[in-house]
């Protein structure tokens, strides 16, 4: 087996070792990133590890790790205490791996990576300091805003989970150790003792329906999230979300907030336009405080980051509240501050938020043309959030393969876009839509595109023109991924006639 770097162990080790399999059989599968973090996590705890994977790829990539590979559709599932699924393996819907079938037909339990770390917290520190966010949307930028906020701070801070690093891959928990974990869905489903300091849980709006069967089942497992937390950050703007929070029973350990929608009862949290306020309702008197104001911050633009910046606050507050009542091990690692909660700081950091690649990321600004890049849009919902970013004056570069609707949902934002140009396989479809509102150029590939927003940028009378790359559109017509095609992008701008001179915004 090849060791890998991590922890304090002072020579090549795992992270985070599994000890609690310690002298237990246990199946992984899944080859991916979790997969082989899981695998290296188990052997290095003192588990008996047999992996497989239904691709050839993922069978060749574990046995260049060194570990055991067995076909376990011909294993004796008896032996087995335990099956580590892959968050991406069909639990429930359409319809049960047939790892699955086999676990629960021999009595093995169905677990993630997520639930490994669950259960190391409990074995090296209980109370380490755990946020857990999910929801249909905005779940990474919340996430990598906390992490950001935390390190901003004075804080250690590790993220992980759906977004960036495996959980097992990171540090262990500690008291003086925050961990940040994006969850989705599948992987809360995978999780069954999930018990975070602070849940998240953001919106809840129609998706992965074919996974989880429907709607209700789907906010089912999404709340989950919050039922063994020690503090609950809801968010109010949606009916499902609404009702979750209603649900949690400790109300003085909810800590709801709004952008400007939600109703039912008082929010911890609230935005005005841009600006975001904490209603603190401890002591004799209520009283509300402004935090920040995001106007300027290029990186939270948008009603949609208003939500997630409150979010982000929210978790902070919470997790600094469980602290001072002990319920938390939340220690300071630098310049000897303790708090969290430190309002002139946290502006600070929001204001220094870098973003994240391909969502809304603002990639260059050259004389009055900014670019930008939000090729995470994947669809035209993600794409609806963009446009409303800006007021006008939208060069918007759409297109690859289209999802059922098309764009047809946003005509109510086209007056905000001066000219859009179209790409890959939905170029016809858009262009129809887009007749009678929008002037369009057909440009087939994403460089013509490029090429012909900036033209038309620089020729526009608007004060701050906009080349938006929001593509409504999956990229696997022309890209493996949206990553790529991202990437792509903000090449292709860097490269532009010029460009020497532009600047970062």
């Amino acid at each position: 087996m090849r060791p890998w770097v991590g922890g304090n162990c002072g020579k090549l080790c795992p992270m985070i070792r599994a000890t609690s399999f310690a002298g237990k059989r246990v199946a992984v599968f899944g080859m991916g990133g979790s997969g082989i973090a899981a695998a290296h996590a188990l052997i290095a705890g003192g588990a008996h590890v047999v992996c497989w994977d239904d691709g050839e790829v993922g069978r060749r990539r574990a046995v260049s790790e060194g570990f055991e590979t067995t076909d376990l559709r011909h294993a004796d599932w008896s032996q087995f205490s335990s099956l580590i699924l892959a968050p991406g393996v069909p639990l429930t819907h359409p319809e049960p791996h047939w790892t699955v079938r086999h676990a629960n037909a021999h009595g093995v339990e169905i677990i993630g990576d997520i639930e490994i770390f669950a259960r190391e917290r409990q074995v090296l520190c209980d109370t380490a300091p755990f946020i857990a966010i999910t929801g249909t949307n905005g779940k990474s930028t919340t996430t990598a805003l906390i992490t950001h906020l935390l390190r901003h701070l004075g804080f250690s801070a590790e993220m992980g989970g759906n977004i960036g690093q495996a959980i097992l891959t990171l540090k262990p928990p500690a008291p003086e150790r925050v961990h940040v974990v994006e969850m989705s869905s599948y992987q809360i489903d995978l999780t069954p003792t999930l018990k975070p300091t602070v849940g998240v849980l953001l919106n809840i709006t129609p998706d992965h329906i074919d996974r989880h069967g429907t709607l209700a089942h789907y906010a089912e497992v999404k709340e989950r999230l919050l039922k063994h937390a020690s503090a609950a950050a809801v968010g109010l703007d949606d009916k499902l979300t609404r009702a979750a929070a209603e649900r949690f029973t400790d109300a003085h350990h909810l800590y709801a907030f709004t952008a400007g929608k939600g109703a039912g009862f008082v929010p911890r949290l609230y935005a005005i336009g841009q600006s975001l306020f904490v209603h603190d309702t401890d002591g004799p008197y209520a009283t509300s405080e402004e935090v920040a104001n995001l106007a300027r911050i290029g990186s939270l633009r948008g009603q949609h980051n208003v939500q997630n910046a409150l979010a982000a606050l929210a978790a902070l507050k919470a997790l600094q509240d469980l602290s001072d009542k002990g319920g938390a091990a939340l220690t300071a690692t630098a310049n000897d501050r303790p708090l969290l909660w430190d309002i002139r700081r946290l502006a600070e950091g929001l204001a220094s938020f870098p973003g994240l690649p391909h969502r809304m990321e603002e990639v260059c600004r050259s004389g009055r043309i900014l670019f930008v890049n939000d090729s995470k849009a994947t669809n035209a919902e993600a794409a609806e959030k963009a446009l409303t970013s800006f007021d006008g004056g939208i060069h918007w570069i759409a297109g690859g393969r289209a999802k059922d609707g098309g764009i047809a949902s946003l005509k109510h934002e086209f007056p905000r876009v001066e000219r859009a140009y179209l790409i890959g396989e939905a170029a016809d479809e858009f262009a129809a839509t887009l007749a009678g509102h929008v002037e369009t150029v057909k440009c087939e590939t994403l460089e013509r595109a490029v090429q012909s927003a900036a033209e038309g940028a620089a020729a526009s009378r608007a004060p701050e023109p906009i080349v938006l790359f929001s593509p409504a559109c999956a990229s696997f017509d022309q890209y493996r991924n949206f990553e790529i095609r991202g990437d792509a992008f903000r090449n292709l701008v860097m490269a532009l006639p010029g460009m020497a001179e532009g600047t970062k915004p």
